[in-house]
């Protein structure tokens, strides 16, 4: 099949969440599996700034929305898969992060409808081979809401390819006024459906991206099979789980993979002693490493825990707060590593100065320290109050760190929960609290180090999550037979 994978980041060019490693993941193991990948991407200056040798390709001769458009042409990474760069300097040639959100106003740019409508528009497209690239996909596969009006305006066209809406985190739609729907000068009506209307792009008088591209698409899927249950009920379905259900089975859940070159205690240049299943006594010296690189004292036996997160409401990192009391009550210390909500960091830093040498911080993203974490802690926590799929949790149990997690979305789906203060673990490979409350968490720390205490025990759950096969190749392969769903006369 040919495909075209469009999306708003890409690792490692611009990166602030999991879609990125998806983005750049996916389309890897799909070209194993013998499948032609090509990626589009808006032209972001911090994108442009890192790269060389880009090619000017296609013919895009009109100006789009009334801004000059072309397309640039680089390989993704290590690879010959081509990366199509949405050349549009009046909307993508500005400082900060992807979607604005250091640009002061702390929401976003105020025209993100029209810089990721203008998006859309370029990659429908190169979707009906009208980009001057004299190459059509198969199938568009299209990215949370950035991709939204893609699978709309392919309905415009008689030849057109299929279309695949998937969803990485339903909290993030795409809002935009009744302005910003009427400057985007939409068709009225796209299959026999006036676009302003509750079956359609509006939503409670707002435009919502993310609604267009459910409505759409040819099929729809999310990025774990229990976010996929959870999003059809009204805690977790944002306004949408009325929706999701009427769509039936045009919706599933598929869970993301892992990328285990780059994620491999045996084979990992950013930490301090490679080690496997069957060296992991020499896991401590990363442990001691990570010790060292948070300021805390250096003790082999102490148990370590550590957090890799995005700060923010959705991570849960509130709660780790507000458990703080009863956690330094315990044996334990805690390294945090991560960056966003500002009172989130503030709050933080006013915990590191009440437990000090027990509790350390650092608010950045840096790739090094995160890969030293991951090695370097006996345990990984993860209490997000809702998790789609989740990365670090599959991360954690490849380097034998047990990951402690909200029994949510991806994270129930991967982790394999011990039964409480039993030696008789089998094939556990984490714990999992249920309840998001104080007392949940602590009384799953309580049964981590029931665990710890016991080495025996303590390897067991260490090798059996290293056990666990969270290949992309798995993850790829469920995709690739669902777009040949949608495209029976390739079967």
């Amino acid at each position: 099949m040919n495909i075209l994978f469009a999306c708003s980041e890409l690792y490692p060019l611009i990166k602030t969440g999991g879609l990125a490693d998806v983005a750049y993941n996916l389309p890897l193991a799909l070209q194993r599996q013998g499948h032609a990948v090509r990626i589009v991407l808006p032209a972001y200056r911090s994108l442009l700034n890192n790269l060389s040798h880009l090619k000017a390709v296609g013919q895009i001769t009109t100006t789009i929305q009334g801004y000059d458009v072309s397309l640039l042409k680089t390989n993704l990474k290590n690879t010959d898969i081509p990366v199509y760069l949405v050349h549009c300097p009046a909307l993508f040639d500005r400082p900060g992060g992807p979607y604005g959100e250091y640009s002061g106003s702390g929401s976003g740019w105020e025209d993100n409808a029209q810089r990721f409508g203008l998006f859309c528009r370029i990659v429908t497209l190169i979707g009906v081979n009208r980009a001057g690239l004299d190459w059509q996909p198969d199938l568009v596969h299209c990215n949370d809401w950035h991709t939204g009006l893609v699978p709309l305006l392919l309905k415009v066209y008689k030849s057109r390819p299929k279309s695949l809406f998937t969803i990485h985190n339903l909290a993030y739609q795409g809002l935009f006024s009744k302005a910003d729907f009427t400057a985007l000068k939409l068709p009225e009506i796209v299959d026999n459906v006036r676009l302003w209307d509750f079956r359609a792009v509006e939503f409670y008088g707002k435009m919502s991206f993310i609604k267009a591209g459910i409505v759409f698409a040819d099929t729809v899927n999310t990025v774990s099979r229990g976010y996929a249950q959870e999003v059809l009920t009204t805690k977790f379905g944002c306004g949408l789980h009325g929706l999701l259900r009427f769509i039936g089975q045009r919706f599933c859940g598929i869970g993301n993979g892992i990328d285990n070159n780059l994620w491999d205690p045996g084979n990992d240049h950013f930490i301090e002693t490679l080690y496997g299943p069957s060296s992991l006594h020499r896991k401590i010296f990363n442990k001691l490493a990570l010790q060292a690189e948070f300021h805390l004292p250096s003790n082999h036996e102490r148990l370590l825990i550590g957090v890799v997160s995005r700060l923010t409401d959705q991570k849960g990192i509130d709660l780790i707060l507000d458990a703080l009391p009863l956690i330094m009550q315990q044996s334990l210390d805690l390294v945090v590593l991560g960056s966003g909500d500002k009172n989130i960091e503030q709050a933080l830093l006013q915990a590191v100065r009440k437990y000090p040498g027990r509790l350390s911080v650092k608010l950045i993203y840096d790739e090094r320290i995160a890969h030293l974490i991951i090695a370097g802690a006996d345990a990984l926590l993860i209490p997000s109050r809702y998790e789609p799929c989740g990365l670090t949790q599959m991360y954690a149990q490849r380097y034998g760190t047990v990951p402690v997690a909200h029994g949510v979305g991806g994270l129930a789906d991967t982790i394999i929960d011990i039964p409480p203060y039993s030696e008789d673990i089998a094939d556990a490979t984490g714990v999992l609290f249920w309840e998001h409350s104080v007392n949940a968490l602590f009384e799953a720390l309580l049964r981590l180090e029931f665990v710890y205490g016991n080495l025996l025990l303590w390897r067991e759950l260490q090798r059996a999550g290293m056990r666990e096969n969270f290949s992309w190749d798995q993850s790829a392969k469920v995709y690739a037979d669902l777009y040949q769903s949608l495209l029976p006369e390739l079967m």
